[in-house]
């Protein structure tokens, strides 16, 4: 086993070529140490040089609705009016805190998703 620090993107194309080849390696045995390591090693080199920003919350609503299977009158039911829904989801209304954790509540999205501005 000979694993370095991934500092450059030589560095990192080579460790995703190694971890391929090691991939289906069993638990326990040397080349599965080297798998678990490697797979450190390059999430952390990704989420340093890759960050995903979270998306939009009413983005992030929507995309959970559909999910779900939910209109927009199931989310009413959630958060209120008909026509509070309708001023959300075309971003002319915010969403208040307790808006927020209902949908929380029901939809199963992240509050640090919900807080952003938009």
């Amino acid at each position: 086993m000979n694993i370095k620090p991934i500092r450059n993107e030589k560095d990192y194309q080579m460790a995703l070529a190694r971890l391929e080849v090691i991939f289906d390696a069993k638990k326990g045995t040397d080349t599965g140490d080297e798998l678990e390591i490697l797979a450190i090693l390059i999430d952390t080199y990704e989420n340093e040089h890759f960050p995903i920003d979270m998306p939009d919350p009413i983005e992030a609503i929507k995309f959970r609705m559909e999910q779900m299977g939910m209109k927009q009158k199931d989310l009413a039911e959630v958060v209120g009016f008909k026509s509070r829904v309708s001023e959300i989801m075309n971003k002319k209304r915010k969403l208040s805190l307790d808006m927020i954790r209902k949908i929380n509540q029901t939809l199963h999205i992240p509050t640090e998703v919900l807080i952003q501005n938009y």
